[in-house]
């Protein structure tokens, strides 16, 4: 082995030019300024020459516990980190510049782990196979829990027809739709396998204020409910969203229309009576935090996080890079998924995945981890099939199937 003190930026590119393989061991997980001077010089060098590159831990340049790019970064195609896995692998930018990530045992004892009481946790299909269960061969529809999905309006019954979908394709026993009367006809010729409740409507075809007491009284049959998809933030039917959040007794999962009706008057949610997740994406985390996307996006896991623990409710932060945060303070960071899911619908279908699953009995925590993991995984089965550019919501659907079936089967060859 030959060692190059203080070599120049010639003699760096005469010895990456003839190399066939590059090991980036640079520098170690600590950094927090930007590169400058011979170590900018060096990623530079590495990500023009077009070799493999091996990172060590993590690649040079990204910081290890938000995965920005500080100045420049190396581009690695593996990562194999030491110990346990470190969040700016999966964290974007950093998750780029990692390439395929292996951890590399290095005989931490469990003890010393245990102690320092780790929180934040890679939602990987490992801890999927534990969390999911195999259905009773004597098992009935009543067995699966009865969800209530409360969405749609005039012009957005899809949200609702999406949302419905992902809960019965997620094992979900039965499924209610309670919408606005006029697009009733709509959902029932779209959705064969849901029931469908004609719910009061405002002038403008939204929810009305007249609905708000029978939907109370149907939920009280119901096993949990998802609150929002597609409901507009008409005047009327905020308000009727608000009401419900203050008085209903079943789990619940909140997304899109049903959040906005929320910016400004988060407290509602200190005093819902039953488990709550919320499905924000970044705006939508934004206009609840009350700060901006960009602040939302820097610090995903900390907004995540003290969003979850100051209104003691579970966190789906949507993007690349899912993000669940626990009341408890634990967090989970999802490896599944890809940027062909950025299209309209995906997110209707997750909050009904999730919704559906805890229909079905499942503690908040793990429908939130298997409802964001498998919604992944079919993304993942989609964009192999159509392509990133062209996947649609729809496609993301017909892969639920093959993506729970190939965690069970997983699970029970183990």
């Amino acid at each position: 082995m030959e060692i190059l003190p203080n070599a120049s930026a010639t003699a760096l590119g005469e010895v990456i030019s003839w190399s066939d393989i590059l090991v980036d061991a640079l520098l170690g997980i600590g950094l927090s300024k930007p590169l400058k001077g011979s170590y900018s010089l060096a990623v530079e060098l590495m990500n023009l020459c077009a070799k493999p590159v091996v990172a060590v831990d993590i690649p040079t340049g990204i910081d290890a516990d938000t995965g920005q790019v500080l100045g420049s970064a190396v581009r690695a195609c593996l990562t194999v980190t030491l110990g346990l896995p470190k969040r700016g692998l999966y964290l974007y930018p950093g998750a780029d510049f990692a390439g395929k990530v292996a951890v590399a045992d290095i005989g931490i004892p469990s003890e010393v782990i245990e102690k320092e009481r780790v929180r934040t946790n890679v939602l990987d299909s490992s801890l999927m196979q534990d969390a999911m269960d195999l259905r009773e061969r004597n098992g009935h529809k009543g067995d699966y829990g009865h969800l209530m999905v409360l969405a749609g309006s005039l012009g957005k019954a899809g949200a609702a027809v999406m949302t419905a979908l992902g809960a019965l394709r997620s094992g979900a026993g039965l499924v209610t739709v309670a919408a606005p009367a006029g697009i009733v006809p709509i959902l029932q010729q779209q959705v064969f396998e849901a029931m469908c409740m004609p719910a009061g409507e405002s002038i403008d075809g939204t929810l009305g204020m007249g609905a708000e007491n029978e939907i109370l009284k149907a939920s009280a049959g119901m096993s949990a409910m998802a609150v929002g998809p597609g409901l507009t933030t008409h005047a009327e039917t905020v308000q009727v969203v608000k009401n419900l959040l203050r008085r209903l007794q079943v789990p619940l999962v909140i997304d899109a229309d049903g959040l906005n009706a929320l910016a400004g008057s988060a407290d509602i949610l200190k005093g819902t009576r039953m488990p709550v997740i919320v499905t924000p994406h970044p705006g939508e985390m934004a206009r609840l935090a009350g700060i901006s996307s960009r602040e939302v996006q820097n610090d995903r896991i900390g907004t995540a996080s003290s969003f979850a623990l100051k209104y003691g409710v579970t966190v789906v932060l949507k993007g690349a890079g899912t993000i669940v945060a626990t009341p408890q303070g634990d967090v989970f960071l999802n490896t599944t998924g890809n940027p062909g899911m950025a299209t309209a619908g995906t997110g209707d279908v997750l909050t009904g995945m999730i919704a559906g699953l805890l229909a079905q009995g499942y503690h908040t925590l793990e429908a939130a981890c298997i409802g964001v993991h498998v919604h992944g995984a079919a993304g993942d089965l989609a964009a192999r099939e159509k392509g990133e550019a062209s996947m649609i919501a729809g496609d993301l659907i017909g892969k639920i199937p093959a993506a729970i079936r190939n965690i069970t089967a997983a699970a029970g060859e183990n």
